[in-house]
């Protein structure tokens, strides 16, 4: 039997979705498409948030996730749907089902475990099925440090161990990580042994050395979706993830503002520093990116997973990491290229660096 022709196989089509526009990042992700020359469908849950957006020229289309007729006509002449809109335990298996009914590819910014594991559990075979590309985690959260290290093994797919440490100099969070945050109780994973394994509790702390802003700091143990995309595409026998203490500190702080513009792009003037530790054997390789404002980030790794998808720069179908759907390190390099601010770093290292 032939398989059903898809409308991203229709080049013309590059219309674009992105759903949860009126939110924080979302803002971002529209300004990010727009510099490319993108005029995407700005949609959500609230029309009054939709309409009070200040892209006049953009269509605007209010669906609600659990009108199943609605959203599937929402999406039916998309190409490809972007969901912002968190908490993503509650988004995006939906909307992810609807994307791929439509024969439209999705990417989400999920930093949330069950969440990304729910889509290649339930929604790989469907977008197997009709040609399609589903991409959970494609941010800040997950994705970087899924795109560094599939970047530092170059053409090899297995490493003995793998460290990933985030270094930021302040969190300001915004109400959908709140919102996440709350939602979110499920006992987080590493990696051990080759095998998913739950983290110890309490987490152990312990200090990692990051380049300057950041510096010298106690970190505790906390994996994000990066156990997840690593798991689904890398042979790791080993990864553990850790967060600086500081920032996790004014998070849980009920009385820490949200994040706000130190320029006329939008972006806060938080700093980030991100560490990804490789070991093969007896070799081991750092690669560092560095960067500012991780809500604002977020919208050029965004804009460049629908930029590979429309023009047929990806790799395979059904639900893939970011590392196995595009070329890690020429998104990587096209993110140096085209965002201020932004750096990445690599080199030989002596030994793995948490003591």
């Amino acid at each position: 039997m032939l398989r059903r022709p898809t409308r991203v196989e229709d080049m013309s089509n590059e219309r674009v979705l992105i759903y949860g526009a009126a939110g924080h990042t979302g803002r971002f992700v529209t300004d990010e498409l727009l510099s490319r020359g993108i005029e995407p469908v700005l949609a959500g849950r609230n029309a009054a948030r939709l309409d009070a957006l200040p892209y006049e020229h953009l269509e605007r289309r209010a669906v609600s996730l659990d009108d199943t007729d609605a959203l599937h006509a929402a999406l039916a002449d998309v190409a490809v749907v972007v969901n912002v809109a968190g908490p993503f335990l509650d988004t995006a298996l939906s909307l992810s089902r609807a994307a791929v009914a439509a024969g439209a590819h999705y990417l989400d910014v999920t930093a949330e475990q069950p969440a990304v594991q729910l889509l290649h559990d339930e929604v790989d075979a469907a977008a197997r099925a009709v040609g399609v590309t589903v991409v959970p985690a494609m941010a800040f959260y997950g994705g970087l440090a899924d795109l560094l290290a599939t970047a530092a093994l170059a053409a090899e797919t297995d490493a003995d161990e793998v460290e990933v440490a985030i270094g930021l100099d302040r969190w300001w969070p915004t109400e959908g990580t709140r919102i996440t945050g709350e939602r979110n109780t499920a006992v987080r994973q590493l990696i051990r042994g080759g095998e998913l394994s739950p983290l110890p509790n309490p987490a152990p702390v312990s200090r990692w050395s990051f380049a300057e802003p950041i510096g010298d700091q106690e970190v505790v143990q906390l994996p994000f979706s990066e156990t997840i995309t690593m798991h689904s595409h890398l042979q790791v026998g080993e990864l553990t993830s850790y967060l600086n203490t500081a920032p996790l500190n004014e998070l849980r702080d009920e009385s820490t503002p949200a994040p706000s513009a130190a320029d006329d792009s939008g972006r806060s003037s938080q700093r980030f520093v991100v560490d990804v530790v490789v070991r093969r054997g007896q070799q081991v390789r750092r690669i560092t990116a560095s960067g500012r404002d991780i809500y604002a980030f977020t919208a050029p790794i965004i804009g460049e997973g629908v930029a590979r998808l429309l023009d047929g720069r990806h790799h395979g179908e059904g639900a893939l990491a970011p590392g196995k759907a595009f070329d890690a390190r020429d998104l990587l390099e096209a993110l140096e290229r085209s965002t201020d601010a932004f750096a990445v770093s690599e080199h030989e290292a002596a030994a793995l660096s948490a003591s």
